[in-house]
């Protein structure tokens, strides 16, 4: 590849997906800014046993909803940033496939509220239990796919390997909360915390690397177009 090709690569892909990251980002600060205010509107909610879900009950609930939303449209914008900064095989094609289930599944529980810890599940609460296993399973598979692809990619060799240990750390999560489902005792709600916390710790990481990329290789191009100071006769 040509220093002209790599330069116009350079233009064309990243810094068109940088806007994108860049909303991704700022969606992930808003959306632990949102949980943050929900825990103090609802102090009868546990954080340890209660579901983030089961903000959607109740008083404020519209708050959880809009999170759910929110969620939706930040990983839409996650999976639009990284189609346009990474290289396109298989294994990222599928895992932003994933990641686009996620979003969607995310954005559909807002419509069907959970039931509560010890309340029969029906209706409603057995939809959105679906939705969110199958949204938890997509991102947990698709950040591990997009993470050991990126690895390889010579652009991401430093953010590569810290998507892959978040990716890991947010599929042990995923195990213990699995693991605590049915147990009455068990802390779900702290665990389920735990991996959103990491899934949404590796998009943010991931829109950080996209967006500051961009404004690397913008001034990288600018200071390539900027004329050469005039040298003086003799």
């Amino acid at each position: 590849m040509t220093p002209a090709t790599s330069g116009a690569s350079r233009r064309e892909g990243w810094p068109h997906a940088g806007s994108l990251a860049r909303l991704a980002l700022a969606g992930v600060i808003a959306y632990v800014a949102i949980d943050v205010l929900l825990a103090f509107l609802r102090p009868d909610y546990s954080l340890l046993y209660n579901a983030e879900s089961d903000y959607g009950r109740g008083a404020w609930s519209w708050v959880m909803d809009l999170n759910f939303l929110l969620r939706c449209a930040l990983s839409l914008a996650a999976v639009g940033a990284l189609s346009g900064a990474a290289r396109p095989d298989a294994r990222i094609r599928g895992g932003l496939t994933l990641l686009a289930a996620w979003a969607v599944c995310s954005g559909l529980l807002a419509f069907f509220a959970d039931d509560l810890e010890g309340q029969p599940v029906r209706g409603s609460g057995i939809i959105h239990l679906a939705l969110a296993f199958v949204a938890f399973c997509c991102v947990t598979v698709a950040t591990i796919m997009i993470s050991a692809s990126l690895r390889r990619d010579p652009r991401w060799h430093r953010t590569g390997p810290v998507l892959l240990a978040i990716s890991l750390a947010g599929a042990a999560a995923f195990v213990l909360l699995a693991a605590a489902a049915g147990h009455k005792h068990a802390p779900g709600g702290l665990y389920e915390r735990i991996f959103l916390g990491l899934e949404l710790a590796w998009i943010a990481a991931a829109a950080a690397r996209i967006a500051t990329a961009r404004s690397l290789s913008t001034q990288t191009d600018l200071s390539r177009q900027a004329p050469l100071p005039a040298t003086p006769p003799g």
